[in-house]
């Protein structure tokens, strides 16, 4: 079975599981757990940021953020198709009482001047605009990636009205790679940026949220309150490091299966996608269903009956996410599975 539902489904390769076995280990909650200190050392150096708050999912890095940048009845402005409004579960409102002014604009991408669009004015009447979220690379935008000139625009503008910028940088190592910019000057102009390492990294477990020391100060005890101080949590966190060390620059290959796997499905009847370079641009493939094929969720359960599994997001969209967890022949046998299941 090849499994193209989610980078998230990766399994530990055996040098993972071997530097994880051999963490040190100790206490994280009272605070002497080394190997997690040591990757909330190497990720903060990594973005250029002070500190880093080693967590048990992007999730959390997320919602932290959120409830540190901002106050009940604050709003947030980011794309309305991001993370934080559809896979969540209404977070934002239940944990830090926030609304969400969401931004239309295609792919997951929008300009300074939709920020300055978004603003609410300042009045009794209206939530106090507070922070803005920027998710890179954008998943529901096909895997978008933010270029870092336009990033820097909308930054500006989240500044010309005091908003925080937070960066949901689940995926933000397939974006550098993708556009050849560093995480550093990527998180240089956000005040704090989550980063996953159990998606296209590999490991098995764990997020991280990354500022200024006082925030993430702030951070850790908001991780506590909600449950999220783990013990010997050393074994997740070597595995997050290795990833981190061994499994960036690798992310190209998933990119360019990515890409060659659009392409083919292109050449099915009864599918869309466009399989340029500018909408192809990371580990994701998007492709619509024609109503003559039945639904998305049909077509992924014959894909599924033929040895592949893809994950309808919507009534007629269907996604494929390429990983470090595939056979070399994932793209061939894929596109044919694919192609099979469509002959109606």
């Amino acid at each position: 079975m090849i499994d193209l539902r989610s980078d998230t489904v990766t399994q530990p390769t055996d040098a993972m599981r071997t530097a994880m076995m051999e963490a040190q280990l100790g206490d994280d909650v009272l605070g002497d757990e080394s190997s997690v200190t040591a990757l909330e050392r190497a990720v903060a150096q990594r973005l250029g940021k002070e500190a880093a708050l080693f967590v048990p999912s992007g999730t959390m890095a997320n919602q932290l953020a959120i409830r540190c940048h901002c106050e009940s009845g604050d709003e947030i402005v980011a794309h309305g198709e991001s993370h934080i409004i559809h896979y969540e579960t209404g977070a934002p409102a239940a944990l830090s009482g926030c609304m969400i002014r969401p931004i239309d604009r295609p792919r997951g991408l929008f300009s300074a001047c939709d920020v300055h669009a978004a603003i609410r004015s300042r009045d009794i009447h209206s939530p106090f605009s507070r922070l803005l979220v920027v998710e890179n690379t954008h998943n529901r935008g096909g895997g978008a990636v933010w270029p870092l000139s336009q990033f820097r625009e909308v930054c500006v503008a989240a500044r010309e009205h005091q908003l925080a910028v937070h960066v949901d940088g689940a995926r933000l190592m397939n974006a550098c790679v993708a556009a050849g910019y560093s995480a550093c000057d990527f998180a240089r102009e956000a005040d704090t940026v989550s980063v996953c390492f159990s998606k296209g990294l590999g490991a098995p477990v764990g997020s991280a949220l990354v500022g200024t020391s006082r925030l993430i100060d702030r951070a850790r005890r908001f991780r506590k309150m909600l449950g999220g101080g783990m013990r010997q949590s050393g074994f997740l966190a070597a595995g997050a490091l290795y990833a981190l060390d061994h499994h960036v620059e690798r992310l190209a290959q998933d990119h360019a299966r990515a890409r060659e796997l659009a392409s083919r499905i292109a050449a099915i009847g009864g599918l869309t996608v466009n399989p340029s370079p500018a909408h192809v641009e990371s580990n994701m493939v998007f492709f619509d269903v024609a109503e003559s094929l039945g639904d998305a969720r049909t077509l992924c359960e014959r894909v599924h009956g033929l040895g592949v599994r893809l994950i309808p997001m919507g009534p007629r969209r269907v996604r494929a996410v390429l990983h470090l967890d595939v056979p070399d022949d994932v793209v061939d046998r894929a596109a044919k599975a694919i192609a099979h299941a469509s002959r109606i």
